[in-house]
Protein backbone atom coordinates (compact mmCIF):
# COMPACT_ATOMS: atom_id res chain seq x y z
CA UNK A 1 0.00 0.00 0.00
CA UNK A 2 2.65 2.41 0.88
CA UNK A 3 3.97 1.70 -2.75
CA UNK A 4 0.97 2.94 -4.44
CA UNK A 5 0.04 6.05 -1.49
CA UNK A 6 0.44 8.84 -4.51
CA UNK A 7 -2.33 6.70 -6.50
CA UNK A 8 -4.52 7.03 -3.29
CA UNK A 9 -4.23 10.63 -2.88
CA UNK A 10 -4.77 10.97 -6.22
CA UNK A 11 -8.52 8.98 -5.53
CA UNK A 12 -8.76 11.37 -2.76
CA UNK A 13 -8.72 8.46 -0.46
CA UNK A 14 -7.01 8.62 3.08
CA UNK A 15 -5.30 5.33 4.34
CA UNK A 16 -4.94 4.49 8.20
CA UNK A 17 -2.66 1.43 8.51
CA UNK A 18 -3.68 0.02 12.28
CA UNK A 19 -1.95 -3.07 13.71
CA UNK A 20 -2.50 -4.63 17.66
CA UNK A 21 1.31 -3.94 17.95
CA UNK A 22 2.64 -0.51 19.78
CA UNK A 23 3.80 2.50 18.30
CA UNK A 24 7.33 1.53 19.42
CA UNK A 25 6.89 -1.97 17.35
CA UNK A 26 5.85 0.10 14.41
CA UNK A 27 8.88 3.04 14.44
CA UNK A 28 11.07 0.08 14.78
CA UNK A 29 9.63 -2.03 11.42
CA UNK A 30 9.12 1.11 9.68
CA UNK A 31 13.42 1.98 10.75
CA UNK A 32 14.42 -1.91 9.73
CA UNK A 33 12.06 -2.93 7.00
CA UNK A 34 13.42 -1.95 3.42
CA UNK A 35 10.56 -2.19 2.03
CA UNK A 36 9.09 0.09 3.71
CA UNK A 37 11.67 2.92 2.94
CA UNK A 38 10.12 6.31 2.66
CA UNK A 39 7.12 4.92 4.15
CA UNK A 40 4.44 8.06 3.90
CA UNK A 41 1.11 6.20 5.43
CA UNK A 42 -0.29 7.09 8.58
CA UNK A 43 -0.26 4.14 11.27
CA UNK A 44 -2.11 3.59 14.38
CA UNK A 45 -1.42 1.62 17.28
CA UNK A 46 -4.56 -1.17 18.57
CA UNK A 47 -2.92 -2.63 21.17
CA UNK A 48 -6.08 -3.81 23.19
CA UNK A 49 -6.63 -5.38 20.26
CA UNK A 50 -10.43 -3.20 20.30
CA UNK A 51 -10.57 -2.09 16.87
CA UNK A 52 -9.74 -5.73 15.51
CA UNK A 53 -12.71 -7.17 17.45
CA UNK A 54 -14.65 -4.39 15.87
CA UNK A 55 -13.95 -5.79 12.58
CA UNK A 56 -13.84 -8.99 13.03
CA UNK A 57 -10.39 -9.92 12.56
CA UNK A 58 -9.02 -10.49 16.18
CA UNK A 59 -7.92 -13.89 17.09
CA UNK A 60 -8.74 -14.06 20.81
CA UNK A 61 -7.17 -17.31 22.16
CA UNK A 62 -3.92 -16.22 19.80
CA UNK A 63 -3.68 -12.41 20.84
CA UNK A 64 -3.37 -11.24 17.18
CA UNK A 65 -5.23 -9.73 14.32
CA UNK A 66 -5.14 -11.43 11.07
CA UNK A 67 -4.80 -9.12 7.92
CA UNK A 68 -7.70 -7.04 7.04
CA UNK A 69 -8.69 -4.78 4.28
CA UNK A 70 -11.71 -2.33 4.80
CA UNK A 71 -12.83 0.24 1.97
CA UNK A 72 -15.03 2.48 4.09
CA UNK A 73 -16.88 5.22 2.59
CA UNK A 74 -16.91 9.35 4.08
CA UNK A 75 -20.68 8.35 5.36
CA UNK A 76 -18.69 5.48 7.24
CA UNK A 77 -20.04 2.99 6.12
CA UNK A 78 -17.80 -0.56 4.76
CA UNK A 79 -17.87 -1.11 1.36
CA UNK A 80 -15.52 -4.20 0.97
CA UNK A 81 -13.71 -5.86 2.83
CA UNK A 82 -10.97 -8.47 2.15
CA UNK A 83 -9.38 -10.64 5.10
CA UNK A 84 -6.41 -13.24 4.81
CA UNK A 85 -4.44 -15.50 6.77
CA UNK A 86 -0.98 -14.42 7.57
CA UNK A 87 0.98 -16.50 4.44
CA UNK A 88 -0.85 -14.55 2.17
CA UNK A 89 -0.46 -10.58 1.38
CA UNK A 90 -3.36 -8.24 0.16
CA UNK A 91 -3.12 -6.63 -3.53
CA UNK A 92 -3.20 -3.15 -3.72
CA UNK A 93 -3.76 -3.69 -7.25
CA UNK A 94 -7.20 -5.03 -6.74
CA UNK A 95 -8.09 -2.55 -3.54
CA UNK A 96 -7.52 0.59 -6.32
CA UNK A 97 -9.83 -1.00 -8.48
CA UNK A 98 -12.19 -1.16 -5.99
CA UNK A 99 -12.13 2.45 -4.87
CA UNK A 100 -12.11 3.24 -8.63
CA UNK A 101 -15.27 1.73 -9.46
CA UNK A 102 -17.00 2.53 -5.89
CA UNK A 103 -16.26 6.13 -6.91
CA UNK A 104 -17.47 5.49 -10.33
CA UNK A 105 -21.06 4.10 -8.82
CA UNK A 106 -21.23 7.05 -6.05
CA UNK A 107 -20.72 9.94 -9.07
CA UNK A 108 -22.78 8.11 -11.48
CA UNK A 109 -25.18 6.07 -10.25
CA UNK A 110 -23.84 3.42 -12.95
CA UNK A 111 -23.46 -0.55 -12.34
CA UNK A 112 -19.68 -1.89 -12.48
CA UNK A 113 -19.67 -5.36 -13.41
CA UNK A 114 -17.10 -7.53 -12.37
CA UNK A 115 -13.29 -6.69 -13.21
CA UNK A 116 -14.87 -3.35 -13.87
CA UNK A 117 -11.92 -0.45 -14.35
CA UNK A 118 -11.99 2.72 -15.65
CA UNK A 119 -13.17 2.98 -19.15
CA UNK A 120 -14.90 -0.40 -19.05
CA UNK A 121 -18.66 -0.71 -19.87
CA UNK A 122 -21.07 -0.53 -16.95
CA UNK A 123 -24.42 -1.97 -16.96
CA UNK A 124 -27.60 0.05 -17.18
CA UNK A 125 -28.72 1.97 -14.25
CA UNK A 126 -32.18 -0.22 -13.61
CA UNK A 127 -34.18 -0.42 -10.80
CA UNK A 128 -36.21 -3.18 -12.22
CA UNK A 129 -33.97 -6.36 -10.34
CA UNK A 130 -36.41 -8.48 -12.03
CA UNK A 131 -35.79 -7.07 -15.62
CA UNK A 132 -32.03 -7.27 -14.62
CA UNK A 133 -31.79 -10.77 -13.04
CA UNK A 134 -29.82 -13.31 -15.21
CA UNK A 135 -29.68 -10.71 -18.04
CA UNK A 136 -26.38 -9.45 -17.87
CA UNK A 137 -25.52 -10.71 -20.56
CA UNK A 138 -27.72 -8.83 -22.73
CA UNK A 139 -25.53 -5.86 -21.85
CA UNK A 140 -22.03 -7.23 -21.62
CA UNK A 141 -20.10 -10.32 -22.98
CA UNK A 142 -17.84 -12.93 -21.01
CA UNK A 143 -14.99 -11.41 -23.14
CA UNK A 144 -15.70 -7.46 -22.71
CA UNK A 145 -15.28 -8.61 -18.23
CA UNK A 146 -12.30 -10.60 -18.94
CA UNK A 147 -10.24 -7.91 -21.02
Amino acid sequence: MNAASHTFKELGVELLVVSCDTKFSHKRFVETEPLLDGFKLMMGADNTGKMATDFGVYLEDEGVAIRGRFLVNPEGIVLAQEVLTPPVGRNGNEFIRQIEAFQHVAATGEVCPANWRPGKKTLPVNTDAEKMTGRVGDYITLEEILS
